[in-house]
């Protein structure tokens, strides 16, 4: 199974701003078999993911549907927990 990171987002969010320029930049090269898939908090799906994961911060992180955090992104831990996720498959 793939790894599939969601990130919820607001529009505006400069903490969002500063995790998709992380992945687009550097992570996404060092896990490319991963799925990105940026959900606006303000549509349906993204409303449903605050709902049921609590999500009281942008951005919201939810990888393998898990949230993995709120808030600004530590990108140390992000990346650990992307290699945990890789090596479970």
């Amino acid at each position: 199974m793939a790894v599939v990171l969601q990130e919820i987002s607001v529009p505006g969010c400069v903490d969002c701003a500063r995790f998709k320029k992380l992945w687009v930049e550097k992570l996404s090269k060092e896990f490319s078999d991963a799925q990105f898939e940026e959900i606006s908090a303000i549509e349906p799906e993204g409303q449903e993911l605050v709902a049921r994961h609590g999500i009281m911060a942008s951005p919201g992180i939810v990888i393998n549907g898990e949230l993995f955090s709120v808030g600004p992104v530590n990108e140390k831990a992000l990346r650990e927990k992307l290699k945990r996720s890789s090596n479970n498959e």
